[in-house]
This record gives C-alpha cells, sequence and structure tokens, in this order.
C-alpha cells in the first residue's frame, strides 16, 4: 500500500485506539490494579486464593484487550484482502498488455478507494467495540 494512504489508515486507527484507551480501558486497568490490591490485603487468604483473586480482576481487562486486537486484526484483514483485489486487478491489466502509467494509475484509484472505504468503517467499529467493553462484567 503506497505510504500516503497507509498513513492516513494508521491515524485513524491510532486514534480510535487511544480515544477507546483513554474513555474505557485505562478506567479498566485502575480497577484491576485496585482490586488486585485488595486482594493482597487479605492477610487470612492462603497465597493460592490470593494468586485466584488477582486473576480474576485481571479477567476483564484481558477480555477487553482481546476484544480490541480480535476487531483490528479484521480490520486488517479486510484491507489487505482489498489491497490483494486491487494487485489482482493490476497483474490482469499488466497480462493483457496496459503501459506502466495506466497500471500506477488504476493502483492508486484502486488502493485509495480500500482506504476510504475502511476509514469510513471506523465510527461503526469504535461504536461496536465501546458497546462491547461497556457490557465486560467488572
Amino acid at each position: 500500500m503506497a505510504e500516503a494512504h497507509q498513513t492516513r489508515v494508521q491515524k485513524v486507527v491510532e486514534e480510535m485506539v487511544q480515544s477507546l484507551e483513554k474513555d474505557h480501558i485505562r478506567k479498566m486497568q485502575g480497577r484491576m490494579f485496585r482490586c488486585s490490591a485488595d486482594c493482597c490485603d487479605r492477610p487470612s487468604d492462603s497465597m493460592t486464593q490470593v494468586h485466584q483473586c488477582i486473576e480474576r480482576c485481571h479477567t476483564p481487562l484481558a477480555q477487553a484487550q482481546g476484544l480490541v486486537t480480535s476487531e483490528l486484526e479484521k480490520f486488517q484483514d479486510r484491507l489487505t484482502r482489498c489491497t490483494i483485489h486491487c494487485n489482482d486487478k493490476a497483474k490482469d491489466l499488466f497480462d493483457s498488455g496496459s503501459k506502466e502509467p495506466a497500471i500506477r494509475s488504476l493502483m492508486d484509484r484502486c488502493v485509495s478507494s480500500c482506504v476510504d472505504d475502511h476509514i469510513n468503517l471506523v465510527p461503526s467499529m469504535t461504536r461496536r467495540l465501546k458497546e462491547n467493553l461497556d457490557s465486560i462484567q467488572q
């Protein structure tokens, strides 16, 4: 993918991730650390009980991180498939005898369209992630 197109996608995705981190993940991290500290303040619990308590505290954050990672992987996979389709179209054009400028132009338009389409998916992906993060049991 051309560098300018890649930069556009990265910027939008990074803004989304930073927003999710600030508004959701960071709060979950705070709860996890406070919960874990409370586990350690139980003098009558065994070492195993304390470790199990800490594990329970970490579960919501691990679920949240897994959710975000999975969604980003699906987004990346879809974008990759789109750009592969562009490569296939360019190869077909090349095989039919087209000149390099025409192939480059097609490739740029195609990749630009992929990027635009996927950038337009980010708001709905963000909304879905926020809803799913909010539904994780604390």
